[in-house]
């Protein structure tokens, strides 16, 4: 057992899933992995079980009944990653929009004595590749809204590259996680910073999928805008 684990949550990621379990147990730091499968008809988890014959003892899968969010499938992944003791926990997106390489960058940035690492993609400007402008804005705009309404100082603040140490989601009550996309992104970082953790964003750059579809909704977007104040308003309440 190694000491950082990635979670990968996934809902049919055929044509990902391999090349990036390979990305990952390619690098030279050791980092075992657990899939979250929403039970994707394309056949992302059968794919897996195939992978875990070679990867015996470092690749792991848990598969869900339905469809049920991103939020949710993270943190299903962090109970079952704290429960075995990782130092160190990962999230990651499937589809290569985060370079395994720069897992670690964050995980160095750990080592370093940051409580969580954030893959940035504003830290330095905008390191986006292959989206459109009007995205591009919309994701830069949300985390200068974010920081207006929290306080927090995080550039980019609906992130979904991070590291976290063990410590930082045990001080987290996760049963009270609701949001599913960017919404829960800007609640696991704003309940660190509201904890006094150490943050510490890492530069990366950012490409867009290229196989698979994008699973961004209006409906995400609007948790995210509205979700934030309830974090204030919760935050002001002494109730996060």
């Amino acid at each position: 057992m190694n000491d950082g684990i990635v979670i990968i949550p996934t809902y049919n990621e055929i044509e990902n899933i391999e090349a990036i379990i390979r990305a990952v147990f390619s690098l030279d730091t050791p980092f075992d992995v657990l899939i979250v499968d929403d039970n994707s008809p394309d056949g992302t988890a059968q794919k897996v079980r195939e992978l875990q014959q070679e990867y015996d003892g470092k690749l792991f899968l848990e598969v869900r009944a339905i469809k049920s969010g991103l939020g949710t499938a993270y943190v299903h992944g962090f109970k079952w990653s704290i429960a075995r003791k990782y130092e160190y926990i990962f999230e990651m997106d499937a589809d290569f929009s985060h370079n395994p390489n720069d897992l670690e960058k964050l995980y160095a940035a750990c080592k370093k004595g940051a409580d969580m690492s954030i893959g940035s993609r504003y830290v330095t400007g905008v390191n986006v590749v292959n989206w459109p402008l009007s995205r591009v804005l919309m994701s830069y705009y949300a985390s200068s809204y974010v920081r207006a309404i929290t306080g927090m100082t995080i550039r980019d603040t609906t992130a979904g590259f991070v590291c976290y140490k063990r410590k930082v989601l045990e001080s987290v009550n996760l049963d009270r996680i609701k949001f599913v996309g960017y919404a829960f992104q800007i609640e696991m970082k704003y309940r660190a910073y509201a904890n006094g953790f150490n943050i510490v964003e890492v530069p990366i750059i950012f490409t867009d999928r290229t196989k698979g579809e994008s699973k961004m909704s209006g409906a995400i977007f609007k948790e995210a805008i509205f979700g934030v104040i309830t974090l204030r308003m919760k935050k002001m309440l002494n109730r996060l």
